[in-house]
């Protein structure tokens, strides 16, 4: 049981987040904080969170559990401002998508409070973003990647598992640099791959036509393009040295389908798709039988 837990940053994680240890019967009181009054407002009219606070240091005080749920940009201002006025039982966690940035900051302000700071990134999401936005099911079988530092207290470790086990989803351990590397290749890559299709085809002098015959394919090909631009700007910043390197290994895989085509080469584009529509394929069966 978490008997304060306070969420800075209620949009469609800290939110969801809240509601999952609310039905969970895992949380007692819920305080929220923002920059959007609004934001939190309606989070308060759906049930999100119990009160509002303004002034950080009232917010945490005697807090069990402070969760950062702020875009990765805001993490480093943020846990400048909470060093001076947490409680030293107090856990810290975060739901950041990059992980080594947040644990350097965390370094630099919590230096006496690292033992209870916890880095963590729920593996759940959608386009939509804010407090209305939330669901209590959204991490239910979803994975959860806790990236414990040297210095962290194990008990403050199982606690923040046992948190977001308690929402149903499924925690995973590793070290922060495999983290970015994996999340660079299957989440920020593609995002940044989607962006920027859509960013080419509304710039061409026929992009209304070309938008007009847009179907499926594209549709689905572009979701994630859909996603908050502030959010996904910092986290690209934020991983760009990793970031960079998946971008020229695609590049290279670009250039060789580019190959392929210039040599006419059907066979070897055949084998490449036949190949990927496989691996494809795997991949959704293994996840259906997990």
């Amino acid at each position: 049981m978490i008997n304060k837990l306070v969420i800075i940053g209620v949009g469609l994680i800290g939110g969801s987040l809240a509601l999952a240890l609310r039905e969970a019967g895992a949380v007692n009181e819920i305080v929220g904080l923002g920059r959007s009054r609004e934001n939190l407002e309606a989070a308060r009219t759906l049930g999100i969170i119990d009160r509002i606070e303004t002034d950080l240091a009232s917010a945490v005080k005697d807090a069990d559990v402070v969760v950062l749920a702020v875009p990765v940009a805001a993490m480093q201002p943020t846990l400048a401002q909470l060093s001076a006025c947490l409680s030293p039982h107090t856990i810290v966690t975060d739901v950041g998508s990059t992980k080594r940035d947040v644990i350097s900051y965390a370094r630099q302000h919590l230096p006496v409070h690292l033992a209870r700071f916890v880095a963590a990134h729920p593996i759940a999401g959608a386009e939509k973003s804010g407090a209305t936005a939330a669901m209590a099911n959204l991490f239910r079988g979803r994975n959860v990647v806790v990236t414990p530092m040297p210095e962290n207290d194990p008990a403050a470790v199982q606690m923040i598992s046992r948190m977001w086990e308690s929402c149903g989803a499924v925690v995973n351990t590793m070290p922060p640099l495999q983290h970015d590397e994996i999340f660079a290749a299957i989440s920020h890559l593609p995002h940044l791959l989607s962006f920027a299709l859509v960013e080419d085809i509304a710039f061409r002098a026929n992009a209304s036509e070309l938008f007009s015959y847009a179907a499926g394919g594209f549709r689905d090909f572009t979701r994630i393009a859909g996603s908050h631009p502030e959010m996904w700007r910092d986290i690209c910043l934020a991983n760009r040295d990793v970031l960079i390197r998946e971008i020229d290994t695609y590049q290279s895989q670009l250039n060789r389908l580019r190959g392929m085509l210039e040599q006419s080469d059907g066979k070897s584009l055949e084998e490449v798709f036949g190949h990927a529509r496989t691996a494809r394929a795997e991949w959704l069966a293994g996840k259906q039988d997990s």
